[in-house]
C-alpha cells in the first residue's frame, strides 16, 4: 500500500510518469535471452559432478561480479514488493512497476543460463547462495516514494556501470554481448527514475533534497543478504568494476550535481538547506577519495604495463 503522505506527490507526478513510460516503450527494443546464450557449449551435469575453476578461464574478479550481479537480480520478488509499495499498483505507476519487473526478470534468466552453459561459476554454490539470499529477503527499503526515486536512480545507474564493466572484462564474445544487453536495459530504467526524480524536485524541492541527503550519504548497492557479499564487493572494487571513483565520476558529479543541479535548487526550507549543505560536503569528500583511488589505480596499471601483467587495485 502506498504511504498516505506520498499519494499527493505521486498523483501530481502521474502525467510525467505516463510520459516517461511512453518514452520507455518507444526507445527500448524487445530481446530474448535464449538468442544470446551459447547453447552449443553446454553438456549434461553428471550426478557426481564437482565444479573446478579450471572449467573456465574467467578471471576471479569477474566471477565475483557475476555472482553478485545474478544473486541481486534473483531477489526481484522483494524489489517488486517494495517498489509497488512505494509507487502503487494503479495507473502509469503500476504499469511501470510491472514492466520494470518483467524486464528485470530477463536479466537473471540470461545471466544464469550463460553461467550454467559455460560452467563459469560453481552451479551448486550459486544455487545454495540463491536459497540463502531469497530466504533472507533483504532489500533496501526507502521510507518514502521520493526517497525511492532518488535511491533507484542511483542504484540503476550503478548497476548499469557494474554490468557494463563486468562485460568488458569477460574474454568471451557471448558473455560480453549478454552483459552489454543487460546494461542497456538498466540504462533505460535509470533514465525513467532520473527524470521522475527531477520532476519531483520541481514539485517539492525541500522534500527531494532531504531525501537526497538520506539516500546519497547512506547509499549501498543491494546485496546485503548475499553470502560473503562484503568480500565479493571488495574484489569487485579492487578490479575497478565498481568503486567509489566510478560512483563519484559517473553518478554523483554528473547526475546529482549537474543534472539534478543540487547546488542551485531554490525554495528550500531551513532544514532542507542544511541537508543540501551536508550532502554537498559529503560529495566533495567523495571526490577527494575518488581522486586518490584513481591515482592509485593508474600507478598500478602503469607498473603492471611495465611488467607485462594485468593490474588490479587493492
Amino acid at each position: 500500500m502506498v504511504l498516505a503522505a506520498d499519494i499527493a506527490l505521486l498523483t501530481e507526478l502521474e502525467p510525467e510518469a505516463e510520459r516517461l513510460l511512453e518514452n520507455h516503450f518507444e526507445t527500448t527494443k524487445e530481446w530474448h535471452p535464449h538468442t544470446l546464450v551459447p547453447w552449443s557449449r553446454g553438456r549434461d551435469f553428471e550426478p557426481d559432478y564437482e565444479w573446478s575453476p579450471e572449467e573456465s578461464d574467467m578471471a576471479p574478479e569477474v566471477r565475483s561480479a557475476l555472482f553478485v550481479n545474478l544473486l541481486t537480480e534473483d531477489n526481484l520478488p522483494y524489489y517488486f514488493r517494495d517498489i509497488e509499495r512505494m509507487f502503487g499498483a494503479d495507473g502509469a505507476w503500476g504499469e511501470w512497476v510491472r514492466r520494470w519487473t518483467a524486464e528485470e526478470g530477463r536479466h537473471s534468466t540470461v545471466i544464469r543460463e550463460y553461467l550454467t552453459v559455460t560452467r563459469a561459476i560453481d552451479p551448486a554454490a550459486l544455487e545454495e547462495a540463491r536459497m540463502v539470499q531469497m530466504s533472507g529477503g533483504k532489500v533496501p527499503q526507502p521510507p518514502s516514494a521520493i526517497d525511492g526515486l532518488v535511491y533507484v536512480t542511483l542504484q540503476e545507474l550503478a548497476t548499469r556501470i557494474s554490468h557494463r564493466n563486468t562485460g568488458a572484462l569477460i574474454e568471451d564474445r557471448a558473455g560480453y554481448d549478454i552483459m552489454r544487453r543487460v546494461a542497456m536495459d538498466e540504462n533505460h530504467h535509470f533514465l525513467f527514475y532520473r527524470d521522475a526524480a527531477k520532476a519531483a524536485m520541481e514539485i517539492d524541492p525541500s522534500q527531494a533534497v532531504e531525501a537526497m541527503e538520506r539516500q546519497i550519504t547512506n547509499f549501498a548497492m543491494p546485496g546485503e543478504g548475499i553470502p560473503d557479499f562484503h568480500a565479493h564487493a571488495k574484489i569487485i572494487a579492487s578490479a575497478g568494476i565498481y568503486d567509489l571513483a566510478a560512483h563519484y565520476e559517473q553518478i554523483l558529479e554528473p547526475i546529482v550535481l549537474r543534472y539534478w543541479d543540487l547546488p542551485n535548487v531554490e525554495g528550500l526550507t531551513a532544514e532542507a538547506e542544511q541537508a543540501r549543505e551536508r550532502t554537498i560536503t559529503y560529495i566533495e569528500k567523495s571526490a577527494r577519495v575518488a581522486s586518490r583511488i584513481k591515482t592509485r589505480r593508474e600507478a598500478k596499471e602503469a607498473k603492471a604495463a611495465e611488467q607485462g601483467s594485468p593490474a588490479t587495485v587493492g
